[in-house]
């Protein structure tokens, strides 16, 4: 029987999502830019840090021996090219000390390493990771319709919101609440402000679909695959709360015009999971660094070609909507 989480693998890549919504955003091209390519700047702060680079590889995978194959060459990438790697959930390592499927900071020095544990776990377990693991900030995700559809998922939930209280007082490092691609909706991002959480990753649908991974793995509840907000109809919804919290944005991210349309609705960084897996397991490590450096050349031009100097500036791009994006109004 296959490991659960090579399980996710498999599906992450077999899955194809029949919309994306950064299809239906077009950014204003400006013919008159104001700066030289070379004075284009990446950096970025979020989580209480500043970062060279608007994007990362966000979290994937652990608890198995493919996963610690890919999770070695992603932390090569990710060290050589200076971008932070998020791992996947902890919580294999939680229950298994043995597992070595995480990088760690003996074997990458160098690498900016960040770590995942779901919100059913108790802060308990949250310390034990950030000692285990010493990452520069730690995600908490929440994974409802994920746990829903999974055959062995939790089905008490009312612990989560003290459990997410009692991570924004007791960790160490930094606290980012993430979802797993379901799209976070405005009243989670007002509900977990007040509970102190100041850093969000709205993850939307439009890559990585867990209902459609539980869908395969167990009762196939199909009509749910696309269940949840795509990536920028669920940045649009956070407006309100950009200039409050800091926004990172995930979830169909497919190369740096994406990024780029992120960045123009407020977010602080992309993360991209399923595109850097399909690169490592199509194309050698040195090949990826190439593609993600060359991705830091198309990120300045494109801001070039909106005439913005920083990330900042892109708040202030104009753009279009077309279809799905510009028909949706929320009912209540």
């Amino acid at each position: 029987m296959m490991n659960r989480k090579d399980e996710h693998i498999k599906y992450a890549l077999k899955y194809q999502s029949p919309y994306n919504s950064f299809d239906d955003m077009e950014l204003i091209h400006r013919s008159l830019p104001d700066y030289d390519l070379s004075e284009i700047d990446l950096h970025t702060h979020f989580a209480g840090r500043d970062f060279d680079f608007p994007f990362y590889i966000n979290a994937m995978t652990g608890g198995s021996e493919k996963a610690k194959d890919v999770n070695r060459k992603l932390a090569q990438v990710a060290q050589v090219t200076g971008l932070v790697m998020v791992t996947g959930s902890y919580s294999a390592a939680l229950k298994n000390p043995g597992d070595d499927s995480y990088p760690s900071k003996v074997d990458y020095p160098d690498l900016l390493l960040a770590t995942n544990i779901g919100i059913d776990k108790p802060y308990e377990l949250g310390l034990q990771t950030v000692e285990e693991m010493q990452p520069i900030f730690l995600q908490v995700h929440v994974n409802l319709m994920q746990e829903l559809l999974m055959p062995e998922g939790e089905r008490e939930f009312r612990s989560w919101k003290q459990h997410l209280a009692d991570y924004v007082t007791k960790m160490s490092v930094p606290v980012v609440l993430k979802e797993v691609g379901f799209g976070m909706d405005l009243k989670t991002i007002e509900t977990a402000y007040d509970l102190g959480i100041k850093t969000f990753d709205i993850s939307g649908r439009g890559g990585t679909s867990f209902a459609y991974i539980e869908n395969q793995r167990g009762d196939n509840r199909s009509y749910l695959n696309d269940w949840g907000q795509t990536t920028v109809q669920s940045l649009l919804n956070a407006q309100s709360m950009v200039d409050k919290v800091e926004i990172l944005a995930s979830g169909g991210v497919r190369h740096p015009l994406d990024m780029v349309k992120c960045l123009v609705l407020g977010a602080k960084a992309v993360g991209l999971s399923r595109t850097v897996l399909e690169l490592v397991e199509k194309y050698p490590v040195d090949k990826v660094i190439d593609i993600i450096n060359g991705w830091k050349d198309d990120l300045r031009l494109i801001m070039c070609a909106l005439n913005c100097k920083s990330i900042k500036d892109l708040k202030e791009v104009d753009y279009l909507l077309y279809g799905k994006l510009q028909e949706a109004t929320k009912k209540h």
